[in-house]
C-alpha cells in the first residue's frame, strides 16, 4: 500500500516520467512535424522497453509472496490499461478528423492531454483505493460496473455523429472565454484585437482530457482488480498512457483491420467484473491465469480480425 512505499520510490518515479516527457517535448519533438509510421514504432518500442525494463526493477525490489506478486501483477495492470487504450484511440482519430487538427499538432495536444492524464489518474487511483479499504462492498459495484461496460461495449455502435458541443468541458469554456473559429498554428490561445482568445485547438484539448476520465472510469476499477498496491496501479497506467500517443501514430491507419478488438476488450472487462464479484464468494482467481486470460483472448481478437474476411454485401 502507499503507506509501505518509501517517498524516495513515488519520487523518483515521478522524476523520470518528468525527464522523459521533457525530453519528448523539448528535444525530440521540439518543432512541430508529422509523425511518421517508423517513428511511432519506434517510440511504441521505446516506452515498451521503459516499461519491462522497470518492471525488472519492481522484481527485483518488491519479491514476489504467497499474498502478493508486485512483477506479474504490474504486468497484467500494464497490459490491460494497454489493452483499454485502443478506444481511446478510436476517439482520438473522430476528434482529430472533426476539427481537420493538421497532423503535425496532434503530438503537441496527445502530449499535454497526457499530463493532464496523468493528475486525473492519480486522483482516481488513490480515491478508488481509499474507497475500497475503507468500504469493501464498493468492489462489487465497480464489478458489476464493469461487467455492464464490457457487454455495452460488445454491443453495435449507433452512428449518431460527433457533436463536440454537447461536451460539459467545451460548452463551459464558451461561456468562460471567448473561441476563435481560426486556428493558430498549434497554439491554444491567441490574441484577437488585444484580447486573449481560445483557439480550436484548446477546445480539442478538453475534449481529449474529459474522453481521457471517462475511461479511467472503466481502466482504474480493472486495474485495482488485479492488486490494490497504489504504487503498482500508478506506475502501470502512467506507463501505458504514456505509450499512448504513439500507439496513436503507430496504428491509427490501421485500426479498422481490428475489427474484433471491441468483443476482445468486453470479453476482458466481463472477466475482470466477475473476477472482483467473485470475491464476495472467496473465490480468488491467481493472477497467473488472469495474465494467461487476458493475452489469450486479445491475441484470438487480433488473430480473428486478421484471417476472417470482410464480408462485402452482394450488389443486387
Amino acid at each position: 500500500m502507499f503507506s509501505a512505499m518509501p517517498w524516495w520510490a513515488w519520487a523518483g518515479f515521478l522524476v523520470f516520467i518528468t525527464a522523459m516527457l521533457a525530453l519528448d517535448l523539448g528535444v525530440f519533438n521540439r518543432k512541430a512535424h508529422e509523425v511518421s509510421l517508423k517513428e511511432a514504432l519506434t517510440w511504441c518500442g521505446v516506452w515498451f522497453a521503459l516499461a519491462m525494463a522497470f518492471n525488472l526493477l519492481v522484481a527485483l525490489k518488491m519479491p514476489a509472496t504467497e499474498a502478493s506478486k508486485p512483477a506479474l501483477e504490474f504486468f497484467t495492470g500494464y497490459l490491460i490499461e494497454l489493452c483499454l487504450s485502443v478506444d481511446n484511440v478510436f476517439v482520438f482519430i473522430v476528434i482529430f478528423q472533426y476539427f481537420r487538427v493538421e497532423p503535425r499538432y496532434q503530438h503537441r495536444v496527445l502530449f499535454w492531454g497526457i499530463i493532464g492524464a496523468v493528475v486525473m489518474r492519480a486522483i482516481f487511483i488513490f480515491a478508488g483505493v481509499s474507497l475500497i479499504n475503507k468500504f469493501h462492498w464498493i468492489i462489487y459495484v465497480f464489478g458489476a460496473f464493469l461487467i455492464y461496460t464490457g457487454i455495452k461495449l460488445a454491443q453495435p455502435k449507433k452512428e449518431d455523429g460527433f457533436d463536440p458541443e454537447k461536451n460539459p468541458a467545451v460548452k463551459l469554456a464558451r461561456k468562460v472565454m471567448p473561441v476563435t473559429n481560426q486556428f493558430d498554428g498549434g497554439n491554444f490561445f491567441t490574441r484577437v484585437g488585444g484580447k486573449l482568445h481560445a483557439t480550436p485547438m484548446f477546445l480539442v484539448l478538453l475534449i481529449v482530457e474529459t474522453t481521457d476520465v471517462m475511461f479511467a472510469l472503466d481502466s482504474i476499477p480493472a486495474v485495482i482488480a488485479i492488486t490494490r498496491n497504489e504504487f503498482i496501479i500508478f506506475t502501470s497506467n502512467i506507463f501505458a498512457i504514456l505509450g499512448l500517443r504513439s500507439l496513436y501514430f503507430a496504428v491509427s491507419g490501421v485500426m479498422k483491420l481490428f475489427r474484433f478488438i471491441n468483443i476482445g476488450l468486453s470479453v476482458i472487462l466481463v472477466f475482470v467484473g466477475c473476477k472482483m464479484l467473485a470475491t464476495y464468494f472467496s473465490f480468488h482467481v491467481p493472477i497467473g491465469w488472469s495474465l494467461s486470460f487476458i493475452a489469450t483472448v486479445l491475441a484470438a481478437s487480433i488473430l480473428a480480425s486478421v484471417l476472417i474476411p470482410v464480408k462485402v454485401p452482394k450488389s443486387p
